[in-house]
């Protein structure tokens, strides 16, 4: 048996605190040491699939990409790839042992980094675009999963009540290698041409990542966690309606959201603006949702999260459909979009933890399992919208051109998608809002005539 007073406290203290890696104040609370690791950690190996656009962009100018069969619907999964099937091993598999074998931790985010290094290092010398899919998307999202989910399980055994802030910090690093990386590497495409740069990447991954990851620790020390047999996991989260609908929600979520993150930087070249032009939409993105994977993160620990999700929905709706769809006609409202857009909707997965928080309490393992939920759940929108976004990129059957003038109306079907995904998804959590604030106050009500009986 553990001992609870002999670890290190929760939500404070140099041990929790030292999880994130310096002395940031927000409100008043400090967040020093590891929990920037994390946050370099997540800023390093999600970043570049988050810049992916760039990518994407240098893939469909060059001819020998380009020209190969079915280039156009393989080419744009590439990020999505990295990310969407990678959370599905996340949830079936290395969630499952981090649970059952806590001490591989380490091991797990080691190899982690040397299979990352290895998949771009191949990448780099393929020229089939199928290879470069298996190399580039699905072999690094192995990689960056098997470094992500460790750490996120030690996240979860150090933070609690803060834990919204906490995963809002680390959630915010994708973001921060989001607006870093596209900024870099049109650059170092135009000096030394795109298989060199991934190459450059993956020695990149291992010179950053490899200082980083002795800072991650536990809160249950490994000798500890050797000598005990996990308890079995209780399924009764699995009745909690509220749970399911927010899984749902996250998935139609997941279908909208990576769209203009995959498709900003073409829709530039439309404009036609120069390369590093073009890298600045997706840099934009990334770089404000950083404030809104913070300030979701910190809100979901005092608010609400459905009334959060319903604000962030119909704003980023609205958002899409007047400031892409009718004023991004020039670089100034491209790059306005993705501001208000990455603030917006880039904020979501932060409030996963305001979803998981009344289930899981301060059961560290089940809220693991949750998150693995949530991110199986986001995966899969992840994975499908990019081909329904391929599909949606064709001449528009309908004159719409005076609404959607860029290129004879060619991303107007793109645009009413995304659009759509967000109204009818605010629409559904709406009613899921009522539904959970009567359904709580009738168990209050209950609970007071039986004390009153």
């Amino acid at each position: 048996m553990l001992n609870e007073s002999s670890l290190a406290p929760v939500d404070g203290g140099i041990g929790a605190w030292s999880f994130v890696n310096t002395r940031l104040s927000l409100e008043g609370l400090y967040i020093p040491n590891r929990l920037l690791a994390a946050f370099f950690v997540e800023a390093i190996v999600w970043g570049f699939p988050a810049a992916n656009g760039i990518f994407l962009d240098s893939y469909l100018a060059t001819q020998k990409y380009s020209s190969q069969p079915h280039a156009m619907s393989i080419l744009p999964v590439i990020g999505r790839w990295a990310l969407g099937p990678s959370t599905v091993l996340v949830r079936i598999v290395l969630y499952p042992l981090c649970s059952r074998y806590p001490y591989h931790r380490r091991t797990s985010m080691w190899v982690g980094v040397v299979l990352a290094w290895a998949s771009l290092f191949a990448a780099s010398y393929m020229t089939n675009v199928v290879a470069i899919l298996f190399f580039e998307g699905g072999l690094y999202g192995v990689a960056g999963s098997l470094i992500y989910a460790p750490c996120m399980s030690y996240l979860s055994e150090w933070f609690v009540n803060k834990r919204g802030m906490a995963n809002g910090v680390v959630f915010a690093g994708t973001s921060v290698g989001g607006l870093i990386i596209p900024l870099t590497l049109p650059q170092l495409i135009q000096a030394y041409g795109l298989p060199k740069t991934i190459r450059i990447f993956s020695v990149a991954i291992v010179v950053i990542l490899a200082p980083l990851l002795p800072l991650l620790r536990p809160r249950i020390p490994d000798s500890r966690t050797r000598q005990q047999i996990p308890a079995p996991q209780s399924k009764e989260w699995m009745k909690n309606t509220t749970i399911w609908i927010a899984l749902a929600a996250n998935t139609l979520q997941g279908f909208g959201y990576f769209v203009p993150v995959v498709w900003l930087p073409t829709f530039a070249r439309e404009l036609h603006v120069t390369t590093s032009q073009s890298a600045l939409t997706v840099a934009f993105l990334n770089g404000a949702s950083v404030f809104g994977r913070l300030s979701m993160g910190y809100l979901s620990d005092i608010l609400n999260p459905f009334f959060l999700a319903i604000s962030t929905l119909l704003s980023t709706s609205l958002v899409t459909f007047i400031v892409w769809g009718l004023l991004s006609r020039n670089l100034a409202g491209l790059l306005s979009f993705g501001i208000a857009y990455g603030m917006l909707a880039g904020g979501w997965s932060s409030l996963w933890t305001g979803f998981v928080r009344p289930v899981a309490k301060e059961n560290p393992s089940l809220n693991t399992t949750l998150f693995g939920y949530f991110l199986l759940s986001r995966g899969l929108g992840n994975i499908l919208s990019t081909p329904i976004s391929s599909g949606l990129l064709t001449g528009s059957t309908v004159d719409m051109t005076k609404a959607f003038p860029l290129s004879g109306g060619k991303y107007e079907n793109m645009i009413i998608y995304v659009g759509t995904c967000f109204a009818g998804l605010r629409g559904s959590v709406s009613l899921v809002g009522l539904w959970s604030s009567n359904n709580a106050r009738d168990v209050q009500r209950l609970k007071l005539r039986r004390l009153v009986d």
